[in-house]
């Protein structure tokens, strides 16, 4: 009985690391302390759909995690920051503000800012299998490539 137990618990590990379930940062000013995060956690191996959570970050401060519905591993997810410091994340279609003074407003907006989305900082995607924050290229960072 025990060996059953044993045969059918390894045979059940490669469903379970189908899963996904990881993260990604943007840290916004290069610190750790003050960053937005992508979570990715997929509850069941047979559904490909993923729940996303965005985590809002300035530490001492504050932290708070928000859901932002379901996606797929190939949802990418942007980030932009508007003249006043909040942030616009776009995930797929839907698109949510938030800002990091007290990370407590994430909302959901009806459609694009008559403003515009505001600077485009990166985006975050799926990258060889893994989840990564890749940042937008600017003028400058080329040339600091160049270089």
């Amino acid at each position: 009985m025990h060996l059953r137990h044993l045969l059918l618990s390894l045979l059940s590990l490669p469903l379970l690391s189908a899963c996904i379930n990881d993260a990604a940062t943007y840290e916004i000013d290069n610190t750790r302390e003050h960053v937005l995060s992508l979570i990715r956690q997929q509850p069941y191996f047979w559904d490909s759909k993923l729940e996303l959570f965005m985590v809002v970050s300035r530490m001492p401060a504050c932290m708070r995690r928000h859901s932002m519905g379901l996606g797929t591993p190939a949802t990418k997810v942007e980030i932009y920051q508007v003249p006043s410091g909040a942030f616009i994340v776009k995930a797929g279609k839907r698109m949510y503000a938030t800002e990091t003074q007290n990370c407590v407003n994430f909302f959901k907006m009806e459609g694009e800012p008559v403003e515009g989305m505001g600077k485009l900082m990166g985006t975050f995607r799926e990258k060889k299998g893994k989840l990564v924050f890749v940042p937008e290229e600017t003028p400058e960072s080329a040339a600091d490539a160049e270089e």
